[in-house]
């Protein structure tokens, strides 16, 4: 059936107007980094800087240090990543290929699971965290974003897996090769995109994370970046608007792109878990 002329326009608008309303925050962002002290405080404020300047950045290097931030939160993103995709992908294995009640409450719990809000079960972890010395530790941390990551994580390699068709790995076994060998040689190569997907995404979720670290990192020099970030924002609650602003949009651009490089893989593994599970 073909869509009318006026219902198509209609889509086009409805998806511009979608578009403008996501990238107005970033675009706001972009424009208040490189606006001098000057346009920040004008009672008429512009779309665009009048005068460029790259002075925020500058002070934002100066003031915080971003660079050890940043290196911090890149290692906790990718122990995270890693640990996440090693452990989910075993599961995922056995999830997709024995329909047992395991499997069946395991897939409950993933559910379950994405449900819990991150002040529930703040109050456990942290007395975890602390009975194994881990409190105020970039270790610790990343065993928190294993445990919240891999639920999804999991979720998500299980579509994969099944899209994988079973005769190949009935060829490998009748071969010879046992279950790890399979998993290893047979499934995982075909399914590596969605391992890669996977796992950036599992980065990009603890990249941005912001409560666990503001609760179980306390020393200066083990903050990640976006608890650096609020370090511009006085005791009042006043802003240091113009730096506050080009440290974000620094902070901003690795999830960015990222995500635009996996965007396509990630909708490719919902949909194929949504059609196998």
């Amino acid at each position: 059936m073909r869509t009318r002329p006026a219902a198509r326009a209609g889509q086009y608008t409805a998806l511009l107007a979608y578009l403008v309303f996501l990238a107005f925050p970033f675009l706001w962002l972009l424009s208040v980094a490189f606006k001098p002290p000057r346009e920040l405080g004008s009672l008429h404020p512009t779309w665009l800087p009048r005068h460029p300047t790259l002075a925020n950045f500058r002070q934002a290097f100066d003031e915080q240090p971003l660079l050890h931030a940043a290196l911090n939160s890149l290692l906790a993103a990718l122990g995270a990543a890693v640990i996440a995709v090693a452990l989910a992908l075993p599961m995922a294995y056995v999830m997709a290929r024995q329909r047992t009640r395991l499997a069946r409450a395991v897939s409950g719990w993933v559910v379950v699971s994405q449900a819990f809000p991150f002040v529930l079960v703040i109050i456990p972890l942290f007395l975890v965290l602390k009975n194994l010395r881990l409190i105020d530790s970039v270790p610790g941390l990343v065993l928190v974003y294993v445990v919240w990551a891999l639920p999804f994580a999991l979720w998500m390699l299980v579509g994969y897996v099944r899209a994988v068709p079973v005769e190949l790995e009935e060829a490998a076994a009748i071969d010879g090769a046992g279950r790890l060998r399979t998993l290893v040689s047979v499934t995982a190569p075909l399914i590596a995109p969605g391992i890669v997907a996977t796992a950036l995404f599992a980065f990009i979720t603890a990249w941005n994370e912001f409560f666990f670290a503001l609760v179980l990192l306390k020393t200066p020099e083990k903050q990640t970046l976006p608890v650096v970030l609020t370090h511009f924002i006085g005791a009042e609650g006043v802003a240091d608007l113009g730096p506050l602003a080009a440290a974000a949009f620094l902070a901003t651009l690795p999830s960015l792109v990222v995500f635009a490089l996996i965007q396509r893989r990630i909708t490719g593994g919902m949909l194929a878990g949504a059609v196998k599970s």
